[in-house]
């Protein structure tokens, strides 16, 4: 029995360190001048220049009423 409890707590910590490590997101100007977001996706940063994410920023609002709207058509990513 100890060394199921042993190895049950160890998988736990495993996945919580998976889940804070996947919640990181951390920014990085690019090359180019633009701001990158990473930990957003597994593979590619998300990269706009600043003009762009002011715009986004300024959207916020619709794209959280769209969000709320389409939720019935819209895929969760586990």
């Amino acid at each position: 029995m100890p060394s199921e409890l042993e190895t049950l707590r160890s998988k736990l910590a495993a996945a919580e360190a998976k889940l804070a490590k996947k919640a990181t997101i951390t920014m990085k100007v690019s090359e180019k001048g633009a701001l990158s977001l990473y930990g957003l996706n597994a593979k590619w940063p998300v990269t706009l220049y600043k003009e762009q994410w002011h715009t986004v920023i300024r959207m916020a609002p619709a794209i959280v009423d769209f969000l709320a709207a389409n939720d019935h058509l819209l895929k969760a990513k586990e």
